[in-house]
């Protein structure tokens, strides 16, 4: 296989403006770097709408049908389930439907040696709700995911975009996805892993007074960071301009009732709530939180024919970052549009139900 090459960090627009003092590149802000200012997005911004309901509503909650024909195997106990001996593939509406609710309850679900197809991931998903089209995406129905294993510590000095960190797919737009389904064609033996944590797990995880304040907040989630990075580094065209938009910072998941931290590390830079300096020591503290939980944490080394499906509601996901690894990555990304974030003062933590359920128990 083909060694994965970063993209030339030299093409970045800071590389042709050189300090005479210290030799070293200097950053140009977006309004006067020619590639950014020159594009023009083909399309306009989405719209709020309200997406069909949830599929896994539908379900089964003991998922008979999916356990008929698939063996669970929890990977970790916060997060990440594998279903064996199974295809994807062959699934049913009816267990697809179960199978988005073991995904709404378990945040990522995943598969090896499956024999899925483009066609049939697509038909999949569109099952599950209507298909979301990345900024950069250029087929309407799925994105292409590659590999990158440039010097991400340098790039954070030149590119505004923590590319590397964790996230939830495109959390700025109105209408923030809901599953998102990677399927690996490709992969190399070494590297490349990706790792997801539980934002049911990670709400449980803040004192009740840190509760309280998230759930009185609104975190800031953008696409301008990216927009200029893709740009500038990879040569890409958003197909639509950057947004802003303004998310609870606690969300309720619309079929399980649970609350789950919706901040992340790639796309938020701060709390609409709050002053400069209160919204960079918060983010700090969440920072170092969600790098922290490791007991909410799964990591989960790709194969050809690997397969993950998860819930952005309900988990942050990054890829490891790395230069060690060769070889070629490739996989077939797909995702629906969900509900515009909401928050629920009447839902609850997962740790709080869990409680909750076992005091009955013993009654």
């Amino acid at each position: 296989m083909a060694k994965v090459r970063p993209a030339p960090i030299e093409s970045l627009e800071a590389y042709k403006h050189i300090s005479p003092d210290s030799g070293q590149p200097t950053v140009i802000h977006s309004n006067y770097n020619p590639k950014i200012k020159a594009h023009v997005p083909q399309d306009s911004l989405h719209e709020e709408f309200t997406p069909p309901r949830d599929r896994g509503s539908y379900a089964d909650p003991e998922k008979k049908a999916l356990f008929a024909v698939a063996k669970p195997a929890d990977v970790t106990e916060s997060i990440g389930t594998e279903l064996k001996n199974v295809q994807l593939s062959q699934l049913d509406t009816k267990q697809l439907d179960e199978l988005a609710a073991l995904v709404n309850e378990r945040g990522v679900v995943f598969f090896r040696d499956q024999d899925l197809t483009t066609e049939r991931q697509v038909e999949i998903f569109e099952h599950f709700g209507v298909l979301d089209i990345h900024p950069t995406q250029k087929d309407t129905k799925h994105f292409i995911v590659g590999g990158n294993n440039a010097d991400w510590r340098t790039l954070l000095k030149y590119t505004p975009w923590p590319m590397s960190e964790f996230h939830s797919d495109t959390s700025f737009e109105i209408n923030p996805p809901s599953y998102s389904l990677l399927r690996m064609e490709e992969h190399p033996e070494v590297g490349g892993d990706t790792a997801w944590v539980s934002g049911y797990g990670l709400y449980d995880e803040l004192s009740p007074h840190m509760q309280k304040l998230l759930e009185g907040l609104h975190a800031v989630h953008t696409s301008r960071l990216q927009y200029d990075t893709t740009i500038d580094y990879f040569g890409d065209k958003p197909r639509r301009p950057p947004i802003d938009t303004h998310h609870p910072a606690i969300r309720t998941h619309p079929v399980t009732g649970l609350k789950s931290l919706n901040v992340n590390l790639a796309y938020c830079t701060g709390f609409a709530e709050l002053k400069k300096a209160e919204s960079d020591a918060l983010l700090q503290f969440l920072n170092l939180l969600i790098h922290s939980s490791d007991d909410h944490y799964v990591r989960w080394k790709w194969e050809a024919g690997s397969i993950a499906l998860w819930d952005n509601r309900t988990c942050l996901h990054r890829i490891i970052p790395g230069n060690y690894h060769t070889g070629t990555r490739r996989g077939i990304r797909t995702t629906v549009f969900g509900e515009k974030p909401f928050y629920d003062p009447k839902s609850e933590g997962r740790q709080q139900r869990e409680e909750q359920l076992l005091a009955k128990s013993n009654e």
